[in-house]
């Protein structure tokens, strides 16, 4: 499970602290679907940076006992002088995973071909975001972080993003961020809505819609 408790984030800006979530609960258990709507600016993907790990609240507490992706299509967790594959390479070595084994997951994945074996800064926005997708998927998660950004490329792509989480991967945990409610609910049991910084939860994906429209 992954708890967030009573969780506070603000960023310092030259006129003050910027408060982005404001006493933030939600539990996920392993196998939950999860939606969360919000508008642009909302603090959706904030939520994700916590959930995973990539940075800590300010106050509250959060709690992981099970392993949780990085946001997928989330590229800040690259090296960016180091190439595709290096990367990967480095991300096998963190979870003990066989580099050799995986190579050619990710590169039929990516469609990267010889851009693999350059370094990632050289990359464009969707061509970091189709690795950090394929390294998300090339380790074995519990829970997968999943922001709306994960529409990239074409039809054919998107729909191979889908068949590889939520086809293959139907007893893993998912917590999806989007401001397109037909996102949540194709894939989500659950959903709560993001809005001032506050976290709503609903009974039904309904009631979350109607509030979120609001």
């Amino acid at each position: 499970m992954i708890v967030l408790d009573q969780v506070t984030k603000f960023y310092p800006t030259r006129n003050g602290k910027r408060l982005i979530l404001d006493d933030v609960n939600i539990r996920v258990e392993k196998g939950e679907r999860i939606g969360i709507l919000g508008r642009n600016g909302s603090g959706k993907s904030t939520l994700l940076r916590l959930l995973s790990g990539a940075e800590k609240p300010s106050y509250g507490k959060v709690t992981r006992r099970m392993n949780v992706s990085w946001p997928l299509a989330f590229g800040g967790a690259f090296q960016s002088s180091l190439t595709g594959l290096d990367n990967l390479r480095f991300i096998c070595r963190i979870y003990g995973v066989p580099f050799d084994e995986k190579v050619a997951f990710v590169e039929e994945f990516t469609e990267l071909g010889v851009y693999l074996r350059e370094p990632v800064k050289r990359y464009s926005s969707g061509m970091r975001a189709r690795l950090s997708f394929a390294l998300s998927l090339a380790i074995d998660f519990d829970c997968y972080l999943i922001d709306e950004i994960i529409a990239v490329g074409d039809s054919r792509f998107h729909e191979k993003c889908h068949y590889e989480l939520f086809e293959r991967r139907a007893d893993r945990a998912y917590v999806v961020v989007s401001h397109d409610p037909s996102l949540v609910e194709r894939f989500c049991r659950r959903a709560a809505v993001m809005k001032s910084g506050k976290l709503s939860e609903f009974n039904s994906i309904g009631e979350a819609y109607s509030f979120y429209q609001e």
